[in-house]
């Protein structure tokens, strides 16, 4: 049987990878936070996760999804960015409900200004209007004024997005923030593990799930022809995955901190 015979065989089977490769590409983004969003769940503590990681990807994918309608890339993309847009907004709300629960006598911080009197935690009475303090910008205590920035900051780069959608230069530096943000993606979390010398509460295998689905994406991007912007990003973000690999592997091999003695009767009656 020659060639031409298989051809029944080999068009469908192309045909199914394909439908498993934008599947993989649609979904597989998400797939790390699974392992860190089980692990706050269970033990209710969220400090180990920078939320910073949740701002850079909302902005990025914000960013991507604009850049489709000034130029169209494949479709695969535009939904991995909807889904993790929405799977980021999952992670804050979480991280907010957790924070939230451990710090109930706590200074509360919005973004706007709410309509419900804070009466449990005794809280001063807030400006009618505006409430954002810089200093605590994305440590807000609801989720709700998480998803309130989310919606402003997505207007006003639609608006502009729609003014300048004509300009070449502007469409172009659109997709190249875009991706630059993504690949940026991973350094809240390298930065909290090196202010704290520790990656204590950071899922190793949201890390591994990183770098093995980046190593992918970025090889997906190369064979499908993507936008030159989206490869070379792609490659930082690698390099960036394995740095936090390079953190985790360094700071559990560092000897624990003996612990501190406890102070002797004597002495402690002398002071």
């Amino acid at each position: 049987m020659d060639a031409q015979g298989f051809d029944w065989l080999l068009v469908p089977l192309h045909q199914l990878v394909s439908w498993g490769a934008a599947g993989a590409m649609v979904f597989g983004g998400v797939v790390p936070y699974i392992p860190q969003y089980r692990d706050i769940r269970r033990t209710q503590n969220a400090d180990g996760f920078s939320t910073y990681v949740c701002l850079v990807l909302l902005v990025a994918n914000i960013l991507r999804i604009l850049f489709w309608f000034g130029r169209r890339f494949e479709a695969p993309l535009l939904w991995q960015s909807i889904v993790m847009t929405g799977a980021m907004l999952l992670m804050l709300k979480l991280c907010t409900e957790v924070r939230a629960a451990s710090e109930l006598s706590a200074r509360r911080h919005f973004f706007a200004a709410a309509d419900n009197k804070d009466e449990e935690t005794k809280v001063p009475p807030r400006r009618p209007h505006l409430d954002f303090d810089p200093r605590h910008f994305w440590h807000w205590s609801s989720f709700a004024d998480y998803v309130q920035c989310v919606l402003a900051f997505t207007g006003a780069a639609g608006y502009i997005t729609y003014l300048s959608i004509d300009s070449a230069v502007f469409v172009e530096t659109l997709g190249f923030l875009a991706v630059l943000l993504e690949a940026m993606m991973g350094v809240p979390q390298l930065c909290r593990n090196h202010r704290h010398r520790s990656t204590e509460g950071m899922s190793i295998k949201m890390v591994l799930m990183w770098t093995s689905g980046d190593t992918f994406k970025t090889a997906y991007f190369l064979l499908n022809g993507a936008p030159l912007q989206f490869s070379v990003c792609g490659l930082l973000q690698v390099l960036v995955d394995l740095a936090i690999l390079a953190q985790a592997y360094a700071f559990a091999c560092r000897p624990p901190k003996p612990a501190a003695h406890a102070a002797h009767p004597a002495c402690a009656k002398a002071l």
